[in-house]
This record gives structure tokens, C-alpha cells and sequence, in this order.
């Protein structure tokens, strides 16, 4: 469907808010439309037992909720249900995230994406950085995605890490797609900080949840009497020293030919998930987000449907036509796969196989947007490391299937608006830096 034909989508009308909700497989808790019903038993499918941990779906169609559902259980010892307001750290689905909060600043005029990053940050200028533009930032073409095996200490040093992102030496990469696996919440950060004096953890409270009218998106650990929280990572949590891997690791993530390998490894990285999440205390926009599935369903919804949700115009439509263009689909340099980065979003190399874009997080949590639809959905879960992880990173896929089937027949039957779930926004105390 062409950029013009996605304008002219007809609008479904709703069908009376008497009908029913669809029954719910056992042990499903929420409300769905009945057009999504195969989605939902798919969506069950995933979490047959209680070593399964749990996780949450949620559908927007025109920019209304039409599935919300969660199951499984929140904590390793399978004592406390996931509920309406269980998030999930998203990995790198943080990256849309913290992409939308420099969208919001642009469409207020105060960035533009082809002007220079040291424009706005000044200090970004040093070893050769002058001339990189925000597009070229936000396409992962800045050549700043090598991490160089910084310790876990500084990388939870996030004013540290901005500093560092700032005075980096340009690397040969530069100009070309390179995923910048952990870099890329820094240099965001760094942009937004010098654009607006604040934080990203506040920025994902102000320029986010509060317009969205959700309490489920929070950068890093939500306070302690946030209705948000997230659900206990199941897997990795076998703790095994590896002294002389670490140290060859270390090596071989310092070189500046390391590849994907030296943008994401860090010595740490796996007892950093492990207990109680020590990665979730710093601000990482590039990685440790906290989401709720339907609150990822309501950005990303807003986006498929011109911008607005609910009366709010969260983005201007001439910005989501500029997010709808194709990027490169030129194998990334971290990866080895295109990536179809555009404007901080990527789509699929097969993009029939999931229309659209948004941004996917290691073990397979996601928010993604089907302009061309109307169609928008967030998916999130506690498990990471386990045999089930190539399963959820791609089992996905068939659940969305069920999900763009479920659209058709809502085109076809009408479709019902589901009762809203889960907290509202709510300007809970928070430490911000």
C-alpha cells in the first residue's frame, strides 16, 4: 500500500460497546476483541508452564486498544502472576523509545535531523565529529557504535558515558550502517540533554508517558511505589566464572575491527541481568527501558494512526510520513543483516513477513507500527537467555500473522474498542540525572 492509499484508509466504525469481549484461553487475563481471538490462543501458546515465566500482549487498530492481555508469572519462583501493570526490561526496544523522545523534540523545532549534532553539543565537535548529523545518528551511521569493553561501574555511569560518547575519535565506520548495540542511547541522550538540560529517564516520563496517559514506560528501575514493575528476568541466572574468557573477551572487544561484538560486549554483561537487574540502576537508553506491552501498543499506535491518539496529537503527520520512508537495506556492519534503520526505527529485511517498523529487543520484546494498517502492537516477557530464546525472537512472527488476520476480519465485522487497562500516567517521584 502506497504512502497515499495509507492516508485514504477508510476508518472502521466501531461496533456497539455492548458486544462481548472474546472468551479468554485459560489463564489469559485482560480483554480482547473477538476478531483476535486466534491471536490471543497463539499468544497463550507461549507460555504453557510455570518455568515459562510470562509476558503481555496488547493491539491498537486506528488508534484504539483492542487486545490487552498478560498470563505466566512474574518472578523466578512462579509466586507472583504477571498482572495489568507487570512491564518487562525491553533490551533494545528502549532504542524506539528513546528515538520518540527526539521525534517530539523535533517536531517542536528544536532539532533537525540534518543538522549537525555538535550544533546542539557542542563538546560532540572533538576527533573529528563536526560534520555528523542527527540522521546520521539516529541511522546507526555515526561510526561511534564500538563500546571497547567498558567496565559495568562506568557504563551505569551515565553522565560519564555521555562525556565519553562526546570526546570518542570518529571511526572508519562512519557513513556506513553499523548498529550501535549500546552507544546509540548515550549519543541521544547527550543530544537531548543539551537541547532540553534534562535526562532521559525524566524526558521518558514527560515526553512519553505523560501524553500517552500511561504509568508504563519508565527508563531504568521505576520507583518503588510505581504501579509499573518489572517482572524478574527468568534466564540467565546460573552464575559461572569465566576469568580467561573474560579477559579474551576484553581484548577482542577493544579493537576497532571487533565488530558487533565490540558494540555490545561489556565485561559483566551477563551478571548485570542476573539477582535483582543491577543494569536497570543507570540510565541506558539503549537497552534497559521498562515497558508494558500496552504501553508500547499506545506510542506505537499513535504512530500508525497519523500521530494522534485518543485527541492527542503526539506527532505531527508530516513527521510519520518521514518515518514511513525506506532506509538501506545494505547489510549493517554490526550485524551482518540489513537492518532498515530509519529515523531510529528499523523494519525487516522481508518486510512482508512484519509489515511496518518499530524496534525488537533482545529475547523478543517489541513495539512495532503498520501505518499502512492502522495496526500497532507491543509484545513483552521476563525470559532472555533460555532454549526458548530463538523461539520468542522469531516465534513472533506467527503471532503477528494471527494478528494482521485479525485486523482483515475486523475491517470485515467492525470491531469493538476494549475497556481501558492498567494505570494511568502519573507523575510518581523518580531519581532523574
Amino acid at each position: 500500500m502506497s504512502d497515499s492509499s495509507a492516508r485514504d484508509r477508510k476508518v472502521t466504525p466501531l461496533r456497539p460497546l455492548e458486544i462481548a469481549d472474546a472468551p479468554l484461553p485459560h489463564g489469559i487475563q485482560g480483554a480482547a476483541d473477538p476478531n483476535f481471538a486466534a491471536a490471543v490462543r497463539a499468544f497463550s501458546a507461549m507460555f504453557p508452564i510455570r518455568r515459562f515465566g510470562g509476558g503481555a500482549l496488547s493491539v491498537y487498530l486506528d488508534g484504539v486498544p483492542v487486545v490487552d492481555v498478560w498470563t505466566g508469572w512474574a518472578d523466578r519462583g512462579a509466586t507472583r502472576h504477571w498482572d495489568a501493570d507487570t512491564g518487562a526490561m525491553v533490551f533494545s526496544a528502549t532504542k524506539g523509545l528513546a528515538s520518540t523522545v527526539i521525534h517530539r523534540l523535533a517536531d517542536r523545532g528544536l532539532i533537525d535531523y540534518d543538522a549537525p549534532v555538535a550544533e546542539y553539543w557542542p563538546a560532540f565537535a572533538a576527533n573529528g565529529k563536526a560534520a555528523v548529523t542527527v540522521r546520521e545518528m539516529m541511522r546507526h551511521r555515526a561510526g561511534l557504535a564500538q563500546l571497547g569493553a567498558v567496565p559495568l561501574e562506568q557504563l551505569q555511569d551515565h553522565r560519564l558515558m555521555e562525556e565519553r560518547m562526546a570526546a570518542a575519535p570518529m571511526h572508519w565506520m562512519r557513513g556506513h550502517p553499523a548498529y550501535h548495540a549500546i552507544t546509540y542511547g548515550w549519543l541521544l541522550s547527550g543530544l537531548a540533554r543539551s537541547v532540553t538540560g534534562r535526562g532521559m529517564r525524566e524526558l521518558f516520563r514527560t515526553e512519553l508517558a505523560e501524553p500517552l496517559n500511561t504509568d508504563g514506560i519508565h527508563l531504568g528501575r521505576p520507583p518503588a511505589e510505581a504501579p509499573t514493575q518489572p517482572g524478574q528476568i527468568i534466564g540467565p541466572q546460573l552464575r559461572l566464572k569465566t576469568p580467561v574468557w573474560d579477559q579474551i573477551a576484553s581484548r577482542i572487544a577493544r579493537s576497532t575491527l571487533a565488530g558487533g561484538f565490540g558494540s555490545l560486549y561489556f565485561p559483566g554483561m551477563v551478571t548485570s541481568v542476573q539477582g535483582d537487574t543491577p543494569l536497570l540502576d543507570t540510565e541506558l537508553p539503549a537497552a534497559n527501558g521498562v515497558a508494558t506491552a500496552r504501553s508500547l501498543a499506545r506510542l506505537y499506535g499513535a504512530i500508525a494512526n497519523g500521530g494522534q491518539l485518543e485527541g492527542t496529537q503526539f506527532l505531527s503527520p508530516q513527521l510519520i510520513e518521514a518515518m514511513r520512508r525506506p532506509g538501506s537495506l545494505h547489510p549493517d556492519g554490526s550485524i551482518g543483516l540489513p537492518m532498515d534503520f530509519n529515523l531510529g526505527y528499523h523494519g525487516l529485511p522481508l518486510g512482508q513477513i512484519l509489515p511496518g517498523f518499530g524496534h525488537v529487543g533482545l529475547g523478543g520484546s517489541l513495539g512495532w507500527a503498520d501505518p499502512d494498517r492502522g495496526l500497532a502492537f507491543g509484545f513483552v516477557h521476563n525470559r532472555l537467555l533460555t532454549p526458548l530464546m530463538l523461539t520468542d525472537q522469531a516465534g513472533f512472527v506467527a503471532v503477528a500473522a494471527m494478528i494482521r488476520r485479525g485486523v482483515a476480519q475486523a475491517r470485515s465485522n467492525g470491531f469493538t474498542r476494549i475497556a481501558d487497562l492498567g494505570a494511568p500516567y502519573g507523575n510518581a517521584a523518580s531519581a532523574v540525572g
